[in-house]
């Protein structure tokens, strides 16, 4: 199209949208109200992508720039029948074969959000615009009725959705071929349009999304004007900035993914029916968690991250060792079989994923000239489990 301003913006390509788009806009304004804000300006209901001009009470300003879709709940053919379907359509669909890159403020201070809409329903679902880009004209997107239903219910709920390449695209979206999916309700609209700003200024993976946007479940993004976290402060360095610090080297960014599997893993183990008690001991030399379980058994946690690369049997491995050894005593490096009980290993670094694997030390390989140590690359075989609970000796 020749016009392509919005508010006085060049926004790239905008879309001539029928009447029968109106609720859209509309619910998208509600939205922002439902969420505390206040709608300083809004664009024309008939173009898309909608502009909005949101002031909050404490003063703090943002620009969204929202792409909204439409979802139902129409039973499709030879789809399942517990399904939300939401239709990426702009344009004719003569245009959609050609690319439709999703529009940016050049400046990072507006934020671009790509939503479906339940409007019967009254729930938000959030997709990751830069994994979205360009918009893939003419596809459908789905999620699981139980899905958007748990929205509705906790007012914000995350999952990671499996991404597949298709006819039109040969490769998964996702270089891990998982994407991180939000459904929320109006009340939580200003919140999601934070989380999209930080991911996008920050570059998060979908790991690192999917974290971020857990946290969000129970606690907020605060204002962002004037606060800034104890590291930043103590670091005089922007977030941003000690992100860029941490990916720029090597064994930073692997002692940081150490800690974020810990972080993941303690909050498992908090969330787990059979546990009474998690102590995170953050000690040199000794395991990373004190674990009691409601039967009354106590167990000694030491956690690992997985190797990305699986064993020539196809099966996922994870090095236990030490770092390095002692002066003079070469079996230092290697942990004691009675060092700690069980091995949780974080499957991220393989899948993607923030699972975990457990394995008794009892049962695992021993060194094949320290007897008394574990051998230090372990197979995770059939005798590991997912679920700590049903760990047998």
């Amino acid at each position: 199209m020749d016009d392509r301003e919005i508010a006085g913006r060049a926004f790239g390509e905008v879309y001539t949208v029928s009447g029968t788009r109106a609720d859209l806009h509309q619910f998208l304004i509600d939205a922002v109200e439902a969420s505390g804000g206040r709608v300083l300006y809004a664009s024309d209901p008939r173009r898309a992508p909608v502009y909005l001009g949101v002031q909050l009470d404490s003063d703090e300003r943002i620009g969204m720039l929202v792409y909204p879709f439409r979802m139902t709940r129409n039973q499709i053919p030879n789809r399942p029948d517990d399904e939300v379907r939401g239709q990426l359509r702009y344009g004719s669909e003569e245009s959609w074969k050609r690319e439709h890159p999703v529009s940016r403020d050049i400046a990072g201070v507006d934020v671009t959000m790509i939503v479906g809409i339940d409007t019967v329903g009254g729930v938000l679902l959030g997709l990751d615009a830069s994994l979205w880009d360009p918009l893939p004209m003419g596809i459908s997107f789905y999620a699981k009725v139980a899905e958007i239903d748990r929205g509705h219910q906790t007012s914000w709920y995350v999952w990671e959705k499996i991404n597949r390449g298709g006819t039109r695209r040969q490769e998964a979206r996702s270089p891990t071929s998982l994407e991180t999916v939000v459904a929320f309700t109006p009340s939580r609209f200003i919140d999601y349009a934070r989380l999209e700003r930080r991911a996008t200024s920050l570059g998060l993976d979908q790991a690192l999304r999917f974290a971020a946007a857990r946290a969000m479940a129970d606690r907020p993004l605060a204002n962002e004007p004037g606060w800034r976290h104890v590291l930043e402060k103590q670091f005089d360095l922007s977030s941003q900035q000690i992100l860029d610090i941490i990916s720029g080297r090597n064994r930073l960014a692997v002692a940081v993914r150490g800690g974020v599997a810990e972080h993941h893993l303690e909050q498992q183990l908090h969330n787990h029916p059979a546990v009474e008690h998690v102590h995170r001991l953050d000690i040199d030399a000794m395991h990373d968690f004190d674990v009691m379980l409601k039967s009354g058994e106590q167990i000694r946690i030491e956690c690992k991250n997985a190797s990305p690369n699986a064993t020539a049997s196809g099966r996922y491995k994870v090095e236990v060792q030490k770092t390095r050894a002692s002066k003079g005593d070469p079996a230092s490096r290697f942990y004691p079989v009675e060092a700690f009980d069980v091995v949780a290993t974080c499957l991220f670094s393989a899948t993607g994923s923030w699972e975990f694997r457990f394995g008794r030390t009892s049962k695992m390989r021993r060194h094949q000239h320290f007897s008394d140590r574990l051998a230090p690359v372990q197979e995770i075989t059939e005798e590991w489990t997912n679920d700590l609970s049903t760990l047998t000796e």
